[in-house]
């Protein structure tokens, strides 16, 4: 995918998979601003990466879970680069919890960052590409937990739901000023979220189950969102892309079934 000439907008993107799509649209030649929470401590080690691939990269801290943060974010973006070609829309906030446990402000929480969010930072970008004109890719990403009811996600998995059919519309009123909108659902990615939530024996234990033997990397995730930010996609749009090596569907396969369903 040839990215060069565009300008690229990744929030989260100071570690997991935000920083997996931010370094892909930097190798496909766009020109990156990198966006974590004030006081990130992985945002200026991201920003140095995606700079010594040669693009531009510009590094900038902002509240993304609030319309404020980014308002502020958005304002700070076009004033470095002057206009935004490519939105990765990565803000996310997840609790597992027990349905019956989780409380009302975490709940909310939740949704505000990971919903919400999604709202804000593509409305604000939607505004800037039609005023500007010349079309742009909003890419969403979201979670397979938004069509997978795992326990203890239901606050997380009602916010990736939502944040799809967010899209849907986004999508349907966008396409006459040739914007792109799209979401792309991870499965399980390995990153450092999700290594400081499971041990090394559960990672190395659940990966051997995946269908494709390892779990997902961020590196994945950002090569589907590149292809969706490019030219290859101009005929995509409002569409959900799974990127996750099988991952719905690892127990319906015939090794994972009683051995009398397997003649």
């Amino acid at each position: 995918m040839d990215l060069s000439g565009k300008i690229a907008l990744v929030t989260g993107g100071g570690r997991g998979i935000g920083k997996g799509c931010a370094l892909e649209l930097a190798r496909c030649g766009a020109d990156i601003v990198v966006n974590d929470r004030p006081g990130s401590p992985d945002l200026a080690a991201t920003a140095s990466e995606i700079a010594a691939l040669g693009g531009r990269c510009v590094p900038l801290e902002a509240n993304a879970f609030s319309r404020k943060g980014c308002e502020e974010l958005v304002e700070m973006a076009l004033s470095e680069m002057g206009q935004i070609d490519i939105l990765i829309s990565n803000p996310a906030y997840g609790k597992r919890a027990n349905y019956l446990d989780i409380t009302p402000e975490e709940f909310d929480k939740v949704i505000d960052a990971t919903f919400k969010a999604g709202f804000h930072m593509s409305q604000l970008i939607g505004r800037h590409m039609v005023e500007r004109g010349g079309g742009g890719k909003i890419v969403f990403i979201s979670s397979v937990v938004a069509e997978m009811p795992f326990a203890r996600n239901a606050a997380y998995g009602a916010a990736k739901a939502a944040l799809n059919h967010l899209m849907h519309f986004a999508a349907v009123e966008l396409n006459r000023h040739r914007i792109n909108v799209n979401a792309i659902e991870p499965g399980w990615i390995d990153t450092p979220g999700e290594r400081a939530t499971f041990s090394e024996a559960v990672i190395v234990e659940q990966s051997r189950k995946m269908p494709w033997g390892r779990m997902g990397t961020p590196e994945d995730i950002g090569k589907a969102a590149a292809f969706l930010a490019s030219d290859e996609a101009d005929y995509i749009t409002g569409v959900v892309l799974p990127v996750d090596g099988g991952f719905r569907f690892k127990d319906f396969r015939a090794e994972e079934q009683p051995p009398e369903l397997n003649p």
